[in-house]
């Protein structure tokens, strides 16, 4: 019998591989907006219709499809390419960030009757997002509008739509491997099933004989110089502690040997031949046993060449400092609380995996496209490990499906390059879900001993601070997160006296690398949790013990890890996001001009639970430190319309949108007529990177700058040749406005290139000086005793993010932050078992924040301005995070009287110390 199939109304006859799904083979015949994101059925990024029914298609046997209809997003629109009215919707609300899980919320949607549309809680049970807290979907699928028509004149600080939102709700969008490469291998990693071994021998006759393997690659074909996967400006600032491939394992979960051939399927059949005879080592899986005498070494490096503090004792770094004299400040005090807080590790779980495809172009250079946040610095340390001139290797970023730091590092790209320059074929590596997790990094497991001292009127005497980070078994970003931690979650209080020691360690457990915050919330959530409990034993209020002993606007910012000379308090609303704190605690509802219309506690609390509410605040600094440098060109064209080549990526932080606005506003245009070219190493100039908060207040301050000068160079010629007055011309849309009429910039261009003349501008910056940001948590929250459960009454944010560029986008990344921490606070857990092997390397037993997780939060903007960040911008991408787990581990201390000191707060710890505290618990209701 022959095999048939539809797919968007065009017949297809091919008939599926044996074991094929219908996801990998719709996205064989072109129709990329079916996407792989967790190869389980749990994340719904797949959905697809077959015969007008919504499947997860990476569970759905393609087979089964034949003689079936099968709709994609791609057909969502009508023959004559109108819009499905849930496509509209969804771009109406901008209900998508990265928009990598869109295609599945839409398909989800599109087939909601109105009992389903009346429970979405229930109804996008399978669909997961990472990105945007579920709010603005929410608002997509009700119908709410939040975008605005562009319109010429001021573009920043309204709601304009993402350039790519068409493209994103049509499934059209173009993501790492959304494109055909003909002649393509596939590669696939063997890992390491032992915690520490040394690789005795490795036989791969067997794996060389699967049909379809084309070569396995192993220790002995790896260069031998040692890297950093973490992606810095400076590589200096990281540990040479990693090879392409090594002779020693030191996780489980380590690549050992990388296949190519010409399926997946053929490439880990040659996985499984490959026959390696380890040496078992001791391993230590411990922090605080790692620092021990007699513990396993982890690396035994030379430390000068390798940047490693101590690898004897298993110390990648450490930083120890005091200001003042901590003893003296404890002794003055009236009351002093002691105590140490744990944080756990967390996935980043970006939908989209790792990965990346590279081959040799048509003249001879090597090409990476790659899901990276970090296209030029990747593109150096390839140059730097193969000794390939710049000139030579072309790194591309796609859009990328989330990366929330995770996507800071090089993973992927040096073993693919490896294949593809000695193949000389494309090679293309993409993780799995499983490999997500055991072979990309995670966030920095932190033990944050804390003792702060206060007099009885509530003035801080003393904060001293142990901190040890669990790295794992790579350094990449261990020492920088390390350090980070200790800046800005210590500088934030006034203390006459503070101490910190801190230490970031090798275990042979899988690398910790870059993660939302950088440390800060770790700590924070120590910090906060601490005051908290220190003002309720003195007796205060501890939102006015903790207002009492904040930095003011024209103080320094002290912390015992060292000033840092270029960061500056250029705008100050850390009052204002206390107040905001303050009415939230008196007033019911939403506050007026809150960016929500939620209306929380509808319901009414079953008899018995317990009710509390708790605040936390966090600042951060708008850019690393060290210099972060970002060139950005602005040129008119032909047409009359503007080109901006910018370096920075997009994976759903907004960036593309506010640069279109900045320049806009400059130019005196509407973005719809300012191009945008960006992260691909051939058409633009250098950026760092899209990490450390640096989109806007790096990148946007070069597009700025960059613009500012183009439309000085129009104005310019334009004056002189007109012979008017310089001071009479100014730009409009589509012309310059000159006393005696306009000129169109169509005849500008042409005039300009008769005389020589490009409208060609660079703008730059390097990142320094820097500001800070405020942010403030504040929940109402209601507790079971007898189960544990927390329910979250009320959520409210204060952001300091001074101008808001997009005050939808950066709602957007509030929520997402707010979301993602909420994850982070209550359930997410990357469990590592006796063997050092992770035990959560899906998304069925590693638990993300669902729909119905995630209570609306009312975001409030604070009224301030920047003097550094551009036209009075702050970033916002991070730091909303931060806040989050000690305000609602503060509102869980005010409902039960328990203090909880380790993250997650998951219904059976919850309960456990409930059970404990038995008759101390307060009475119901409060």
């Amino acid at each position: 019998m022959s095999f048939g199939i539809e797919v968007n109304g065009l017949p297809f006859a091919q008939e599926p591989r044996p074991g094929q799904c219908l996801r990998t083979y719709l996205r064989e015949r072109g129709w990329f907006g079916v996407k792989k994101g967790c190869d389980a059925g749990d994340c719904g990024a797949c959905t697809v219709h077959v015969d007008g029914e919504p499947v997860h298609s990476c569970l759905y046997p393609a087979f089964r499809a034949d003689g079936r209809a099968v709709t994609t997003v791609e057909g969502l629109a009508s023959p004559d390419g109108e819009l499905h009215p849930v496509q509209q919707r969804f771009l109406d609300a901008q209900g998508f960030q990265c928009g990598f899980c869109t295609a599945g919320f839409l398909m989800t949607t599109a087939v909601l009757d109105e009992e389903q549309l009346a429970d979405l809680p229930r109804a996008f049970k399978g669909n997961l997002c990472r990105c945007t807290g579920y709010r603005a979907i929410e608002d997509a699928v009700r119908g709410v509008r939040h975008v605005e028509a562009p319109g010429a004149g001021e573009s920043v600080g309204r709601n304009l739509p993402a350039p790519a939102g068409p493209q994103i709700v049509t499934g059209t969008a173009r993501y790492t491997f959304d494109l055909d490469v003909p002649d393509l291998l596939h590669m696939k990693l063997l890992r390491s099933p032992h915690a520490h071994a040394r690789i005795v021998s490795i036989d791969t006759s067997a794996a060389l004989r699967v049909p379809g393997v084309h070569a396995v690659f192993t220790h002995h074909d790896a260069p031998e110089r040692l890297f950093s996967t973490a992606r810095h400006e400076r590589p200096e600032e990281d540990p040479d502690d990693t090879r392409v491939l090594d002779d020693t394992v030191r996780y489980v979960g380590q690549r050992v040997a990388a296949v190519v051939a010409d399926s997946e399927a053929a490439a880990e059949e040659g996985c499984r031949r490959v026959e390696v005879t380890y040496e078992v080592l001791p391993a230590v899986l411990d922090p605080e046993e790692a620092m021990r005498p007699g513990a396993p070494v982890v690396h035994d490096k030379d430390p000068r060449t390798c940047r490693i503090a101590r690898p004897e004792a298993n110390v990648v770094g450490a930083a120890h400092g005091e200001i003042g004299d901590v003893e003296k400040g404890f002794a003055e005090a009236d009351a002093v609380y002691e105590e140490t807080f744990r944080t756990q590790r967390v996935q980043h779980a970006s939908l989209e995996t790792h990965g990346a495809v590279a081959w040799i172009d048509e003249d001879g250079r090597l090409t990476v496209r790659t899901s990276s946040q970090t296209p030029f610095l990747t593109r150096r340390a390839l140059c730097a490990l193969y000794d390939l001139p710049l000139e030579q290797v072309r790194v591309v970023t796609g859009r990328v499906g989330g990366g929330f730091g995770g996507k800071q590092e090089m993973l992927v790209e040096d073993i693919v390059t490896l294949a593809v320059l000695r193949l000389r074929r494309p090679v293309k590596l993409e993780y799995t879900r499983a490999e997500q997790f055991h072979g990309a990094t995670t966030r920095h497991p932190f033990t944050v001993r804390v003792k702060v001292g206060a007099r009885r009127d509530g003035t801080l005497t003393a904060l001293r601070l142990r901190i040890v980070s669990n790295t794992g078994a790579y350094g990449n970003h261990g020492p920088a997160v390390m350090f980070h931690s200790i800046s800005e979650s210590t500088a934030v209080y006034r203390a006459p006296h503070k101490k910190v020691d801190a230490y970031s360690v090798y275990t042979h457990t899988v690398p910790a690398g870059a993660f939302r915050g950088y440390g800060l919330g770790q700590v924070m959530f120590a910090v906060e949790s601490a005051l908290d409990e220190l003002a309720r034993r003195l007796g205060l209020d501890p939102l006015e013990f903790k207002a009492r002993n904040i930095i003011g606007p024209d103080e320094a910012m002290l912390t015992p890890g060292g000033h840092e000379e270029d960061l500056h308090l250029a705008g100050y609303g850390l009052d204002q996001c206390l107040s905001i704190v303050r009415r939230a605690r008196t007033e019911p509802g939403a506050e007026p001009g809150a960016e929500s219309s939620a209306e929380p506690g509808a319901e009414p609390l079953p008899e018995g639970w317990l009710v509390g509410e708790g605040a936390a605040l966090a600042m951060i600094a708008t850019s690393p430190p060290g210099g972060h440098f970002a060139d950005v060109k602005a040129a008119l064209l032909p047409d009359g319309t503007f080109d901006l080549a910018v370096g920075t990526a997009e994976f759903g932080n907004g960036t593309t949108t506010v640069h279109k606005q900045i320049a806009a506003g400059e130019l005196a245009t509407t973005v719809d007529r300012i191009g945008i070219r960006q992260s691909d190493t051939d058409l633009v100039r250098h950026d760092t990177g899209a990490f450390g908060s640096t989109g806007i207040v790096v990148a946007g301050k070069a597009t700025l700058r960059a613009s500012r000068a183009l439309a000085d160079l129009l104005l310019d010629f334009a004056a002189a040749h007109l012979a008017v007055p310089r001071a009479g011309c100014r730009l409009a849309e589509e012309a310059v406005l000159h006393p005696a009429g306009r000129l169109p910039l169509k005849e500008l261009y042409e005039a300009a290139r008769a005389a020589g003349v490009e409208f060609v501008a660079d703008g730059h910056f390097g990142g320094t000086p820097r500001s800070v940001a405020f942010n403030a948590q504040w929940f109402k929250v209601a507790v079971a005793p007898d189960t544990g459960e927390i329910r979250i009454l009320r959520s409210v944010h204060a952001a300091d993010a001074g101008q808001v560029m997009n005050p939808m986008q950066c709602r957007g990344q509030v929520e997402g932050g707010v979301a993602q921490a909420l994850g982070a606070t209550l359930f997410e857990n990357v469990r590592i078992d006796e063997r050092g092997a992770v035990e959560t390397a899906d998304f069925r037993r590693y638990r993300l924040p669902q729909y119905a997780d995630i209570p609306r939060t009312e975001v409030h903007f604070m009224e301030t301005t920047d003097a550094i960040g551009p036209l009075g911008a702050k970033s916002m991408s991070e730091s909303p995070f931060n806040p989050v787990a000690p305000a609602l581990a503060n509102a869980l201390r005010d409902a039960t009287g328990v203090r909880f000191t380790e993250l997650p707060l998951t219904r059976d710890r919850v309960w456990l110390a409930l059970r404990d505290a038995g008759a101390a618990l307060p009475r119901p209701g409060r």
